[in-house]
């Protein structure tokens, strides 16, 4: 009988992302339960039998819902039963001050997962977002006016973490479990309009899909792979300028051009402890505005507990309050 198309699609995504993982090493797959990490897990177990891999199940329950310990404990079986050869399950605390509900936990688990990865010395710790979640984070990012950088979307690849699925579709991951009989959790979040993401994925994109007709949610995902390149160059030539300068000197950041200068400064915010999530470009240009337009402001307020002030010559970043107390 021959491979359901869906089925093969995850396989030969997982298959290209680790084709350099060699044998013997663990790979995480970082599951909830729901259908995009589901299917994941199982195209990782498929794929690591042949390739030698040790794959490890991680579910992390942040407590937001009611049963969330007893869904935490579905998944854990449910990875066993897929085939993997060690399953974790971490409950966590989502509180930090200063941060949303969803950019807390988001913290409370890459922590988690981090964790993880490194005490097993992971080859990779596998993300199930797929082209549809892609697509999302591009129209959020076009929504907000943030820049080429949340157009360029998410990342393949970030430290330990890989993200095999963005040239997946979300039908075709609910359709391979299907087809394997895989039961997959629906997280109730992800029908609360009260999320942005949400109200983009159930009404925003079908509207576009309605009246430009079909394939916005692989060109946007196609935008942001054709901006990632580009974004990345000028974040590597941002990084060696930030690394030669000393502190944040007015005039050393004057001689910048200004989309450099700006690229600076936020990775200063971000090296403070800023959230990537929270730290919008309208922060970055205030920021700015205390080199260009400097009229004795008194200082800009920052996503992270974070507040900057311009001290004689040298902008200074100071912590308010401690986001992890």
């Amino acid at each position: 009988m021959s491979l359901h198309p869906a089925v093969a699609a995850v396989r030969r995504a997982v298959r290209r992302s680790l084709a350099d993982v060699d044998p013997g090493r663990a790979v995480v797959v970082a599951c909830s339960g729901g259908a995009d990490s589901l299917a994941l897990l199982a195209a990782t177990v498929f794929e690591g039998r042949k390739a030698g891999w040790r794959v490890v199940g991680a579910t992390v329950d942040h407590g937001l819902q009611p049963g969330s310990a007893e869904q935490a404990a579905r998944v854990v079986r449910q990875m066993a039963d897929l085939g993997a050869d060690e399953t974790f399950s971490a409950a966590v605390t989502v509180d930090a001050p200063g941060l949303g509900p969803e950019a807390a936990a988001r913290r409370a688990r890459y922590a988690v997962l981090e964790e993880v990865g490194e005490r097993l010395d992971a080859a990779a710790v596998l993300l199930g977002h797929t082209r549809d979640d892609q697509a999302e984070t591009v129209l959020l990012g076009l929504a907000r006016g943030s820049g080429g950088r949340s157009l360029a979307g998410m990342r393949r690849s970030f430290d330990r973490f890989v993200r095999p699925l963005l040239d997946v579709a979300r039908d075709d991951t609910v359709t391979a479990c299907q087809v394997e009989g895989i039961h997959y959790w629906d997280d109730p979040h992800n029908e609360d309009p009260g999320y942005a993401r949400v109200r983009v994925r159930r009404t925003v994109l079908p509207v576009l899909e309605d009246q430009l007709g079909p394939g916005v949610a692989e060109a946007l995902a196609r935008t942001a792979e054709q901006l990632r390149g580009d974004m990345d160059l000028l974040d590597d030539v941002a990084e060696a300028a930030y690394a030669g300068l000393d502190g944040l000197p007015v005039e050393g950041l004057l001689a910048q051009p200004a989309p450099l200068r700006r690229r600076v400064l936020r990775l200063a915010a971000l090296d403070a402890g800023s959230p990537p999530s929270e730290l919008f470009h309208e922060h970055v240009l205030a920021m700015d505005a205390l080199l260009t337009d400097w009229h004795g402001q008194k200082w800009v307020d920052l996503p992270g507990g974070l507040r900057c002030r311009r001290v004689a010559e040298q902008l200074m970043l100071e912590r308010t309050f401690d986001p992890r107390s």
